[in-house]
């Protein structure tokens, strides 16, 4: 009888752990206006394509940028705050996540040494925050602790100069930190200097050193703003928000340096004539696919990835919605899930992973000024 007792134990000890595994958690970061408390956390149910409310946190300081740590223990926020406010008044914050719910508890915070940061990338050590500042026109590292509090930072990079978009380049606006897959360079997107900085980071000490290659630089006038690298690491896509372009790079994995292979690819029809600000952009977990958000088109951009990393148009998606900042591809593939700011709504879509395309899946959740969405783990 004892032995059963246990078996029976057993399973349902294993019965529930993969119930608990298959819990898959997303946290949104929003803009704080409208009602919007912050950040909020749902529950996604893939069997049903559906997200369901688990908590709001209070942040009232346009928490718009989201990471989650290597360990999926912690989730840290890039708080905009006002981008012409008092000088270096921007933060990041940092919370612990309850790995059976979900639900996160607010840790501390730290200075990102920087108006308006509106990025945050965590290194695969787990060890430091690279942290984008807009309004500052600088990049700044910050420690992380065992208990995955930050500290204050231990560098940051200075830019300097303009571009020929008075309204958008009057000074540097640094907009991303992208990390390399080998953990080895950090690519730093400038929208108003038309330039992208390449460093090495020491993750034991937060230094960071300019690479043999320090930056490549993109059309004047084109504005960088995100940067994906391909699962091989041989390709980089730099979206041009002001063009609504992407440029193209192959990448050496030794020394980090880029060079131009694809430049000005178009991601919008030529017929279109509004105002458009790309925004976002992801490679599928295959490599094969790209997608790029379009605010004012209100569509994502979809290329194929040739076996040369280059890109070819095969069509664009409607978001359902209206000014699509970031966007999420599940780590799986098989979903994409938007954020339309204007339109306080995140939409699902199915993709079909031998396509490319995409299928609006007639579901959404309301979420006051979405900007961000990750799925811990």
């Amino acid at each position: 009888m004892k032995k059963q007792l246990l078996a029976a134990l057993c399973l349902l000890t294993g019965i529930g752990a993969q119930a608990q595994s298959g819990r898959e958690i997303m946290y949104v970061g929003t803009y704080s206006v409208r009602g919007s408390e912050g950040i909020y956390v749902f529950s996604f149910d893939r069997k049903t394509g559906t997200m369901t409310p688990v908590q709001s946190v209070k942040n009232d300081k346009n928490p718009s940028f989201l990471a989650l740590h290597p360990s999926g223990r912690y989730v840290y926020s890039a708080d905009e705050g006002a981008e012409n406010g008092p000088a270096k008044t921007g933060t990041v914050s940092a919370y612990s996540v309850d790995k059976s719910t979900g639900k996160l508890t607010f840790l501390n915070k730290q200075s990102s040494l920087g108006n308006s940061p509106c990025y945050v990338s965590i290194d695969k050590t787990g060890k430091n925050a690279f942290v984008a500042n807009y309004g500052g026109g600088s990049m700044a590292v910050l420690p992380i602790q065992a208990d995955g509090k930050l500290t204050a930072s231990s560098d940051s990079v200075q830019d300097a100069g303009s571009g020929p978009n008075t309204q958008r380049q009057e000074r540097p606006h640094v907009h991303s930190a992208t990390i390399s897959p080998d953990n080895q360079y950090v690519y730093i997107a400038d929208l108003g200097t038309d330039r992208l900085s390449i460093v090495k980071p020491d993750v034991k000490t937060g230094k960071v050193t300019p690479a043999s290659m320090p930056y490549v630089t993109v059309k004047p006038g084109s504005g960088p703003r995100h940067l994906a690298i391909h699962p091989s690491g041989r390709y980089a896509y730099l979206v041009e928000e002001l063009t609504s372009s992407v440029a193209v790079f192959s990448r050496d994995s030794k020394t980090g340096a880029l060079t131009m292979m694809q430049e000005g690819v178009k991601s919008l029809p030529s017929n279109f004539t509004t105002t458009n600000y790309s925004a976002d952009i992801h490679l599928d977990p295959s490599g094969r696919f790209l997608y790029m958000s379009n605010r004012g088109r209100n569509a994502l951009a979809i290329f194929a990835v040739g076996n040369d990393g280059k890109l070819t148009s095969i069509g664009e998606q409607a978001t359902e919605g209206k000014i699509p900042r970031n966007f999420l591809i599940d780590p799986k593939g098989d979903f994409v899930f938007v954020a339309n700011q204007d339109t306080d709504n995140i939409t699902i879509f199915r993709r079909d992973a031998k396509t490319g395309l995409l299928t609006y899946t007639g579901k959404s959740v309301s979420v006051p000024a979405p900007v961000c969405v990750i799925m811990g783990q």
